[in-house]
């Protein structure tokens, strides 16, 4: 058993490249430890722009839901197993009115939100500064609009019910 667990020693292949957006940094530097000597980083062009990807913001824009508006929400009850309330809201005048009203009950139940509509920067900022920590993300909300029957927004959805 020792002879032949002996006579395994560790292979290095050469690393292959499957698809290359132009963005792709070598893998190089972060492989110092298993080489003696790694080439150096290439210098990106100072007048090309450095792009975050998914963490620019404005990459993001617009946000758009089809299917869904600003609008009123009837209350619904239902039970479906939801580990965590939820809300939907867009960048509107009614949506950040109806966060200002119930963030302090959203932070105490631990819901989360998607802004399911913004069109500018500033839309978020405005939605960020309202929100007082509450966790939002920006995504569109058509799937979730569809599979609960709901057709406007500012609304929160829990185990228990679909409520504005």
């Amino acid at each position: 058993m020792i002879l032949l667990l002996s006579g395994l020693t560790p292979a290095f292949a050469e690393l292959i490249v499957i698809y290359d957006s132009g963005d792709t940094r070598p893998i190089a530097p972060f492989l110092e430890v298993f080489q003696s000597k790694a080439p150096p980083l290439p210098q990106r062009p100072s007048n090309q722009p450095t792009q975050l990807g998914a963490a620019d913001v404005e990459s993001l824009l617009p946000i758009r839901s089809p299917g869904l508006t600003p609008g009123i929400v009837q209350p619904e009850n239902h039970d479906r197993p939801f580990s965590q309330p939820f809300f939907l809201i867009g960048s509107d005048e009614m949506s950040k009115q109806w966060l200002i009203e119930n963030r302090k009950r959203l932070k105490e139940i631990g819901a989360v939100g998607m802004l399911v509509q913004a069109d500018t920067i500033a839309d978020l900022h405005s939605i960020a500064e309202i929100s007082a920590g509450l966790s939002i993300m920006p995504a569109s909300a058509s799937d979730i609009s569809d599979a609960l029957n709901v057709s406007h927004y500012p609304v929160l959805i829990t185990a228990h019910g679909i409520e504005q």
